[in-house]
């Protein structure tokens, strides 16, 4: 084909060219789908983006009762902390 360049090279520079018409023709296909493919509204059953925050008294496991020694531990834990 190029008389200056090797068999390697210019298979590669098929290679290559045919890569890059794939991805154009499948992104204009993409931006083709999302452009004229509107679903029905309410057709996206799908889970929240963000889901709802679960209360402290949701599951057992999530709270915890601290001894005396502990609160007084914490406090202290708490005092020692410089405001700014």
């Amino acid at each position: 084909m190029f008389p200056s360049i090797s068999l390697a090279q210019e298979i590669g520079l098929v290679v290559l060219c045919a890569a890059a018409l794939v991805s154009v023709v499948g992104l204009g296909h993409m931006l083709w789908d999302s452009r004229f493919h509107h679903p029905e509204p309410g057709a996206y059953e799908g889970m929240p983006v963000i889901p709802t925050q679960r209360t402290a008294a949701a599951h057992p496991m999530e709270s915890v009762e601290l001894t005396e020694a502990e609160r007084e531990a914490f406090a202290g834990l708490i005092r020692s902390i410089p405001l700014r």
